[in-house]
């Protein structure tokens, strides 16, 4: 194997998520949440990384990179897939890439409550918004559920990325993946056209300001199950986030649209296990009932919370009963619940009663 087939195969084997690499320093992975070095691979001068730059995403991307001095884009190599984010950083290039299972989670095997990833799975239209920061999971969430779709309805999904990171084969439904840069000149021009090209089931890859999420809501009300993701924390913070991405005088007129059109937000983490060899999915579930549609219709977001609390029976929970549950079960300890939960008085009260 050369260099880059040593490097690539030996991020493969390591088990992490992301590998970092930049000149003149070792390569460094994320394994469970933690960044370690990867071991027993050289450390590589400008021109030997920049070698091994070229050859990972060819001469044509080399040069757009150069130009740009970033460059995001998803590969297959050797049977597996990665998305690659180049930039610069104190004027050498730098990498991070990410890996990308192979394989779709089945929808038990995701930490979300399954009976309403099955629910989803059966919406004919509406928004479902998955939330969470960087490397959170939202992804492969998304990816599942819609290979479930896939395995079940005839419809026609259609995805709009930056970049396609999961590839789907056609099962039951038609699907069409659409890369921003590669076959469409942005998300703004995909998302114009979307409607001409009879959807049923709409990814847009991230809902990264205005116009994304503009398009969302009316992709939504206009009869299309619309899924979107945001970088938030929890579903109250998604609700404000997407009202307050408008300017004051438009605002009334999207929490109406969202009030309409929303159906679901699940804002999820990823929290490392008590012995450090894997991580659990911890998740918060919004369910756009009649009475939190209410309180986004009528400005009244601060009593949410109190309406997930106490919206159970239905399958809404909050970040602290996921994180209470993974106590319980003994995948995390309660000082790692305790670290990753936004209100630790409120886990304290509720690790006390279990």
């Amino acid at each position: 194997m050369n260099k880059l087939q040593t490097l690539l195969h030996a991020f493969k084997e390591s088990g992490s998520s992301d590998l970092h690499l930049t000149s003149g320093s070792a390569p460094y992975i994320r394994l469970y949440g933690e960044l370690c070095l990867l071991k027993d691979f050289p450390v590589l001068d400008a021109e030997q990384l920049a070698e091994l730059t070229s050859e990972l995403v060819g001469k044509e991307n080399i040069e757009k990179f150069n130009a740009e001095k970033e460059l995001d884009m998803a590969i297959g190599f050797e049977g597996f897939r990665m998305r690659i984010n180049l930039y610069r950083q104190q004027q050498k290039i730098a990498w991070a890439l990410r890996l990308l299972p192979s394989e779709f989670f089945p929808l038990g095997e995701l930490g979300i409550p399954l009976p309403i990833l099955t629910s989803v799975c059966k919406m004919q239209k509406g928004l479902v918004l998955v939330t969470g920061a960087t490397g959170s999971g939202k992804s492969t969430t998304l990816a599942s559920i819609i290979n479930a779709i896939n395995q079940t309805r005839n419809c026609h999904i259609f995805t709009i990325e930056d970049p396609v990171e999961y590839c789907h084969q056609n099962q039951k439904a038609f699907i069409s993946q659409r890369e921003v840069d590669t076959d469409t000149v942005s998300f703004e021009e995909a998302l114009r056209r979307v409607f001409r090209e009879d959807p049923d089931v709409i990814l847009i890859g991230e809902m990264r300001d205005q116009i994304t999420m503009r398009a969302a809501l009316t992709l939504a009300e206009t009869g299309h199950l619309t899924f979107g993701t945001l970088h938030t924390s929890e579903a109250i913070q998604t609700v404000t986030r997407m009202i307050g991405a408008f300017p004051a005088n438009e605002q009334e007129q999207i929490r109406t649209q969202l009030a309409t059109t929303l159906n679901l937000v699940i804002s999820q983490q990823l929290v490392r296990w008590s012995d450090g060899q894997g991580r659990s999915v911890a998740s918060e579930v919004m369910i756009g009932t009649p009475a939190i549609k209410a309180m986004i219709r009528e400005n009244k977001i601060h009593h949410i919370a109190s309406c997930i609390q106490t919206g159970q029976q239905m399958g809404m929970r909050t970040m602290n009963m996921s994180l209470a549950e993974l106590v319980e079960k003994k995948r995390i300890s309660s000082e790692r619940a305790l670290e990753s939960s936004l209100d630790k008085e409120d886990l304290k009260r509720i690790l006390k009663r279990s």
